[in-house]
């Protein structure tokens, strides 16, 4: 029997999601894909899970999409065979966009190289965590290609003009402690540290916080970049409305009036 391309855990209230092709240094399949998808939908199916820990698999966190999945071999028809926009309609988009929409937030454990679409997927999370000795390539350049999966927006996004031009276009590798000067990603882990332990501690606490809040405040960061300020006011406005709604803010606020700790249900 094969093994799975994605394996799927649980801690307490945290997933931990974890890229299986290590030889391969879990570059993307579309079976991996597909395996991905199913672990996302085990953490939309179980509410006790509050957050995601994803990660890879040996010494590399994933480098991108797996070219040997692509149809080179000389003959007719070589450049509609080679094309790379089928797998990124049906496979890489929205794998993007089921992490975006997740109804939990999602920490990326950088162990190791992050390269392509893999570093667009750790920018993907609403957070990530590298080790000390992680890197970032944007590896498209020097395939004749562009940043894909996201990755000319969150570059943009995260970095500015300058320094995502300069990655894109140079393709240099990207270490984790210019990653978090730089805005790439949150934190690296201290020396020695597993980064894997490390983003599992952020992400036992992010589950223990109102999950909805989270969630509400991720689609606004996102949105308001491509808005104005007045659309930004009534979109806090009409969000504020909906979370006055949920226990969480009920416990929140009482538990902050009688001076206690809250306990958040994620709901």
């Amino acid at each position: 029997m094969t093994e799975k391309s994605v394996l799927y855990e649980t801690r307490g209230a945290v997933a931990l999601v974890t890229l299986n092709r290590p030889q391969a240094l879990n570059s993307f399949t579309r079976q991996m894909h597909q395996e991905l998808w199913a672990a996302l939908d085990q953490v939309e199916a179980d509410k006790s899970i509050r957050a995601v820990v994803i990660t890879g698999a040996g010494r590399g966190f994933c480098a991108g999409a797996d070219l040997a999945e692509f149809d080179f071999a000389p003959g007719p028809d070589l450049v509609k065979r080679a094309n790379p926009g089928p797998v990124i309609e049906e496979a890489f988009n929205p794998t993007v966009r089921k992490l975006q929409a997740l109804r939990v937030p999602t920490v990326a454990a950088v162990n190791g190289v992050a390269a392509g679409a893999g570093a667009s997927l750790a920018m993907t999370c609403d957070l990530a965590v590298a080790a000390s000795s992680a890197s970032f390539i944007q590896a498209f350049s020097k395939i004749g290609l562009i940043p894909d999966a996201g990755g000319t927006w969150f570059l943009i996004k995260k970095l500015g003009l300058a320094r995502a031009m300069g990655a894109a276009m140079l393709g240099d590798k990207v270490g984790a402690k210019d990653a978090k000067e730089w805005g790439m990603i949150w934190d690296v882990a201290a020396e020695g540290e597993d980064c894997v332990e490390a983003a599992m501690k952020l992400a036992q606490r992010l589950a223990t916080m109102p999950t909805k809040a989270l969630v509400a405040t991720r689609q606004l960061l996102r949105k308001a970049a491509s808005q104005d300020l007045d659309a930004q006011l009534d979109a806090e406005r009409e969000m504020q409305s909906e979370l006055g709604k949920t226990h969480d803010y009920i416990e929140g606020v009482m538990a902050f009036l009688e001076k206690r700790p809250a306990k958040f249900k994620g709901e």
